[in-house]
C-alpha cells in the first residue's frame, strides 16, 4: 500500500484509510464485536494504517471495537476519532465546549486503549462555541501529549481559517465523491493554500457508486440511508445514470465502479486520503486495489465529461442534519 502525507503536517498514512463507522452504526445492525475486530485487523494486514472512528458511532461502540482491534499494532497505525455532539449522540445536537472536548478526549483514550489520539476531529462546527476556543482546547490537549493532530469535519472556509490561526489544522474530513463535488469550489483551494490534508468520507456515495444499489433496493430499518433524500426510490432511479457511466468506464479499464470512483479521488491531489468503509472482505480488497490503479489524463477527462452531463438528484442529508453542517 502506498503512503501519503496529510498536508504539511508530515502525518503519513496509507493512501486509502478505513472508515470504521459502518461496523457499528449507520448502515443496519452492528457487526458482532469479535467479527468487527477481525475485520479491522484484516484491513491492517492488507496495508491500511489509517482508521477512522468517533464517539458518536454507536455511540461509543465503534471506538471500543477499534481499540480492541488495533491494540496489538498501536505503534504502526494512525487512529482518528471525533468530538462535538451532546453526550456523543448526533440527534442531541452539538456540544464543543472546551470542558466537553476534554471529557471526550479522556473517555476516547480509554475506549481506544491508547495514551494518545493521533488525529482529533471536531465532528461538526458548533455555532455556540467560538472556533478559537475549540482550537485552543485541542491545542492544550496536544500540549499535554494526549492528542497529536487537530482535525475538522464538515467545516466551511471561515471556520477553517479561524481555527487554523490558533492551532494548525492537519486534516479536514468532508464528504467528497463523484456525486458530491461541493468541496471543489472553495474547500480544495483553501486546503492547498494552508497545507491541510483532505480526508473524504462517503467516497463511494454511501455505497451507491458501487452499483450494488438500485431503485428496488430495500434497506434495514436501522439504516441511515432510509432518511437521506438522495436515497428515495425516485432519486435512486434518476441517479442511476451516474452509476451507468462509471460502469462503462470501469469495463474499459477492467475494473469495478468502486475502483474507478476511488482512483478518481486519489488522482485529484497527492494529499487526499479517502476512507471507504465496508463490512465485507471482498469489498475491502476491491477498494484497496484502487490505490494502485492508474487513471490517465484521458481517463480523467472522460470521467469529467461524462459526469458533467448528469445532475445528481436529491439532498445529501435530512433537514435536521443539514442544519448542523450549513450545507
Amino acid at each position: 500500500m502506498q503512503k501519503r502525507k496529510l498536508g504539511k503536517s508530515n502525518l503519513e498514512v496509507s493512501a486509502l484509510g478505513f472508515g470504521c463507522m459502518g461496523l457499528s452504526f449507520g448502515y443496519g445492525p452492528a457487526t458482532e464485536k469479535q467479527q468487527a475486530v477481525t475485520f479491522i485487523r484484516a484491513a491492517f494486514e492488507r496495508g491500511v494504517t489509517f482508521f477512522d472512528t468517533a464517539e458518536a458511532y454507536g455511540p461509543f461502540q465503534n471506538e471500543e471495537v477499534v481499540g480492541a482491534a488495533l491494540e496489538p499494532f498501536r505503534n504502526d497505525v494512525v487512529i482518528a476519532t471525533k468530538f462535538g455532539f451532546k453526550d456523543g449522540v448526533a440527534r442531541n445536537g452539538l456540544d464543543s465546549r472546551p470542558e466537553r472536548i476534554r471529557q471526550v478526549a479522556e473517555a476516547s483514550l480509554k475506549r481506544l486503549r491508547t495514551d494518545v489520539i493521533d488525529l482529533f476531529y471536531q465532528h461538526r462546527v458548533d455555532p455556540n462555541v467560538p472556533i478559537e476556543d475549540v482550537a485552543g482546547a485541542v491545542r492544550d490537549l496536544i500540549g499535554a501529549g494526549k492528542v497529536k493532530h487537530f482535525g475538522m469535519s464538515e467545516a466551511g472556509v471561515q471556520s477553517i481559517r479561524r481555527a487554523h490561526a490558533v492551532q494548525p489544522v492537519t486534516a479536514l474530513q468532508n464528504e467528497y465523491s463523484l456525486w458530491w463535488r461541493e468541496p471543489e469550489r472553495e474547500i480544495l483551494p483553501l486546503l492547498e493554500e494552508l497545507g491541510i490534508g483532505f480526508v473524504p468520507f462517503s467516497p463511494l456515495g454511501k455505497g451507491f457508486l458501487t452499483g450494488a444499489i438500485d431503485e428496488n433496493t430495500t434497506f434495514d430499518s436501522s439504516d441511515f440511508r432510509n432518511l437521506v433524500p438522495r436515497f428515495t426510490q425516485e432519486n435512486r432511479k434518476a441517479n442511476q445514470a451516474l452509476v451507468d457511466v462509471l460502469g462503462e468506464i470501469a469495463q474499459k479499464k477492467n475494473a469495478t465502479r468502486a475502483q474507478i470512483a476511488l482512483a478518481w479521488l486519489l488522482a485529484q491531489t497527492p494529499w487526499i486520503v479517502p476512507i471507504p468503509g465496508t463490512t465485507r472482505l471482498a469489498r475491502l480488497e476491491e477498494n484497496l486495489a484502487a490505490a494502485v490503479m492508474e487513471l490517465t489524463p484521458g481517463d480523467l477527462d472522460e470521467i469529467e465529461n461524462a459526469a458533467a452531463q448528469i445532475e445528481v438528484q436529491g439532498e445529501r442529508y435530512p433537514e435536521w442534519l443539514k442544519q448542523m453542517t450549513g450545507r
